[in-house]
């Protein structure tokens, strides 16, 4: 049997984590760019895993700056089938307290700097992100990460602002008014073009502050934020490391592989032959059937 693939975003230190094993540095170019960073393929028993510095290693660019198509579409170029993104979050929520961790299942996207499709160029296609998660993926996420002894809250709704400011304290109350319960900048991206390349995904987010809305704090401070999200790495490399074994024998029976069935409305004899080219990878199997 063949091994699956394992993909992870996050920050530098994952393709050092313990039980990773044959590490080796690959690079990519794409149709969209260059992605952040090199990949980084190692193997976790009979799982394969690639690891992506999202931000690039040393922590270069700016949310808004991430090249996510690059990112995801060489994911999609190595064979991943599976992908979590690990992201530090603030909380909106009382009882989600800094250095918890929560798995959310929705998302609400405050962003409008970032490509966040692969279509356009000719080519017009509309996926469902009704549910933005795969359930499977996530639930053995969940399962991975409590087998580590941390407590982790199942489902929430993440929402993605544009950044690199925090928000101001009246933003940051409208926010809670909606009943969010993590605010962050990255995973939004991430979540509509794994959706698009029929990747399965899921997230794992580390608490590291209460945002401003909270009275106990004067405004969010990045220095406790460095400090809670690397008590936190730890945790979540284990969990990456339990989620590698568990997903060894999980079969892709969710919705995820089959996202593009019926998507595209463009026909297949207008389409550029150099954007046909360039989505090939993901939309070449539909378009040939038409």
């Amino acid at each position: 049997m063949a091994s699956k693939r394992l993909g992870v975003i996050g920050g530098s230190g994952f393709y050092q984590m313990k039980g990773l094993e044959r590490v080796e540095q690959i690079e990519l170019d794409t149709p969209f760019g260059r992605p952040s960073d090199p990949y980084f393929l190692g193997r976790v028993d009979e799982t394969e895993v690639v690891f992506l510095s999202r931000h690039g290693r040393g922590h270069r660019l700016l949310p808004s700056e991430i090249n996510y198509r690059a990112n995801i579409y060489g994911l999609k170029q190595l064979g991943v089938e599976y992908l979590v993104s690990i992201s530090s979050a603030g909380s909106m929520r009382e009882d989600l307290a800094p250095g918890d961790l929560i798995v959310p299942n929705q998302f609400i996207d405050r962003t409008f700097r970032r490509p966040s499709s692969f279509f356009g160029n000719g080519i017009v296609g509309h996926v469902s992100l009704a549910d933005p998660v795969c359930g499977p993926l996530s639930r053995e996420l969940v399962a991975a990460t409590r087998a580590t002894g941390a407590s982790v809250k199942d489902g929430g709704a993440y929402l993605c602002i544009e950044g690199p400011q925090f928000s101001s304290r009246a933003e940051s109350n409208l926010y809670r008014s909606w009943g969010v319960d993590v605010i962050s900048m990255t995973a939004m991206q991430e979540a509509r073009l794994a959706r698009e390349a029929e990747i399965c995904f899921a997230t794992l987010v580390l608490v590291t502050d209460y945002d401003c809305w909270h009275q106990s704090v004067a405004a969010v401070d990045i220095a406790e934020i460095l400090r809670v999200m690397k008590l936190n790495v730890e945790v979540a490399q284990r969990a990456i490391v339990n989620l590698a074994a568990r997903i060894a024998t999980l079969s892709r029976d969710c919705p995820c592989p089959h996202a593009l069935e019926g998507a595209i409305i463009t026909d297949p004899a207008v389409i550029p032959p150099k954007t046909a080219a360039d989505l090939d990878l993901i939309v070449g199997k539909y378009l040939k059937r038409r």
